[in-house]
């Protein structure tokens, strides 16, 4: 009969707070290089030394002189011999930019981060961990930004393992996890910002990289951190809009770019024909009425704002003619 206590579900989602595995990273016992050098040499003098001794005396069998005391240190070469193989399995080297997960029948020992030759408790499983720094590239991804234009976006994320026991044990493969909630991430980001041009105060996708960067560094970070690991940083790759408004989009910014020079040039050529009225006057070449001041403001600006090259017209009657 069944007596363990039942594991109660709970029904609405627990958060990363109600992750079930909860183990965090500890330093596992290891002899360091010169020690396990040392040792290493022993067991191998060990198992030579009762190798011999059991050879003499499995020779001395043979030619019936052996002792009860032969037998005796034939046994003890025997024991040891299997000693020294078991403590053979200790043994273990961990190169630069890794680390050694170990597990004593399925229990959590430690993790081994010291480089080199190293000796650990015998029989263990050491699972290796990369510790280095990697990178990838999301898949690009469609997602509506926030003015709801189809956009295609990718990022690209640096990481690194911090925590080796939540990434052995807290998930599945943390690889493939880091992979799915950046692409996830990116996607919730895309949709909180505009891709071109702020709106109720949001910065652009185009406009803000770095913001948007660190924003989205952050929100990956909250997300993997489960899984023991760090984000170092993360960077839009590929940004544009999706094919389908790709076109008109690109008539939308040149049409704004048009808007733009045109008020630059409306806001230059008034304040040369105001200028050029001011020193009319206060030289006093020309007395101008309303009327005529009117006038020439238009063909000023009129001159001044053309697309095209003016042409010169002789007026040859008066200015009401």
């Amino acid at each position: 009969m069944d007596t363990s206590t039942p594991v109660t579900v709970a029904a609405d989602p627990v958060g990363h707070s109600g992750i079930r595995v909860d183990v965090t990273e500890k330093k596992a016992w290891a002899l360091g290089s010169a020690g396990t050098i040392l040792l290493f040499f022993s067991i191998l003098a060990a198992i030579g030394l009762s190798s011999w001794f059991f050879i003499q005396g499995a020779i001395a069998q043979d030619n019936g002189t052996a002792t009860t005391q032969t037998n005796v240190v034939m046994t003890i070469c025997g024991i040891v011999f299997l000693l020294a193989f078991f403590l053979l399995t200790g043994f273990t080297i961990v190169s630069p930019g890794e680390s050694r997960v170990v597990q004593l029948f399925g229990t959590y020992i430690g993790t081994i981060r010291s480089t080199g030759f190293s000796y650990t408790i015998p029989f263990t499983n050491r699972k290796k961990v990369s510790v280095r720094v990697r990178n990838f590239e999301t898949n690009e991804t469609k997602v509506n930004d926030y003015s709801g234009n189809p956009i295609n976006i990718a990022a690209i994320v640096v990481w690194q393992v911090a925590d080796t026991a939540k990434a052995q044990f807290s998930v599945e493969n943390y690889e493939d996890f880091i992979k799915s909630q950046s692409e996830s991430a990116l996607r919730h980001i895309a949709t909180q910002h505009p891709y071109d041009f702020p709106v109720d105060g949001r910065s652009s996708l185009r406009g803000s990289t770095e913001d948007i960067s660190i924003e989205l560094a952050n929100e990956v970070a909250e997300r993997v951190s489960v899984a023991g690991l760090e984000i170092v940083e993360t960077r839009i790759s590929s940004l544009s809009y999706a094919p389908e408004i790709a076109q008109a989009m690109l008539q939308r910014q040149q049409a704004a770019a048009i808007v733009d020079a045109r008020e630059t040039i409306v806001d230059g050529a008034v304040s040369m024909v105001e200028m050029a009225l001011d020193q009319l006057e206060q030289k006093s070449i020309v007395d101008l009425d309303p009327e005529r001041r009117a006038a020439m403001v238009s063909n000023l600006l009129v001159v001044l704002c053309s697309d095209g090259q003016t042409q010169p017209v002789i007026n040859a009657g008066g200015l009401y003619q």
